[in-house]
Formats: C-alpha cells, sequence, structure tokens
C-alpha cells in the first residue's frame, strides 16, 4: 500500500526533498549532500517519494536525476484551499481595522 502525499509529506526530511528540487532535478549524491544523509538514507526518501508519485526518475548512464512531479500536489492544494480562504478574510479584516484607525502624529513615529 502506497502512501498518501500527505502522509508522505509529513515527514520534514521529504518536504526538504521537495524544496531541492522544486528548483532543478538532482542526482542523488546531491541531495544527499544538501541533507547530510547517507546516501542509503536519502534514497530511502526518493523511493518514498517516488512510490507516492512525488518524484520521478530518469536514468542517465550510471546517474539517477529526480525531479519533482507537480501533479500529486493538487491533493493538498485542494485540501489547504479553504485554509487560504479563511486567512485571506482575517487578513482583509486586520487591513480594514487598521485603515480605521486614526493616524499617528508626524513626530510620534
Amino acid at each position: 500500500m502506497t502512501a498518501t502525499a500527505f502522509e508522505v509529506v509529513a515527514e520534514p526530511t521529504r518536504r526538504r526533498i521537495l524544496d531541492l528540487l522544486l528548483e532543478r532535478p538532482r542526482l542523488v549524491g546531491e541531495l544527499t549532500d544538501q541533507l547530510g544523509l547517507s546516501q542509503p538514507g536519502t534514497s530511502k526518501h526518493l523511493r518514498v517519494l517516488r512510490e507516492a508519485g512525488l518524484v520521478s526518475v530518469r536514468q542517465d548512464a550510471q546517474r539517477r536525476w529526480y525531479e519533482l512531479r507537480p501533479e500529486p500536489l493538487v491533493e493538498l492544494d485542494d485540501w489547504l484551499m479553504p485554509y487560504r480562504r479563511l486567512w485571506a478574510d482575517r487578513l482583509d479584516a486586520l487591513e480594514r481595522h487598521l485603515d480605521q484607525m486614526p493616524d499617528l502624529p508626524e513626530d510620534s513615529q
């Protein structure tokens, strides 16, 4: 049974891998260096990400390039949508409140 995107991105190291792959495709060795993990540790995280469909791998001779697959992140984005609206509404209310406050005198700023 493969993990859902939610379960996979709950782990901080895997989120860091996704952040790095957002910049550009990377080799396992690059990710290992950036993360400060062992190569087997990095490979385990990459396997979980690959099985969840969040990354793809491309073989180039002896090298394996990993890159982000954004499509599965749509599930996360859809789930977060109402929460974004919640925060947007609250920030709009704060802005309205601040706009109604009297301006400070020039010499007190």
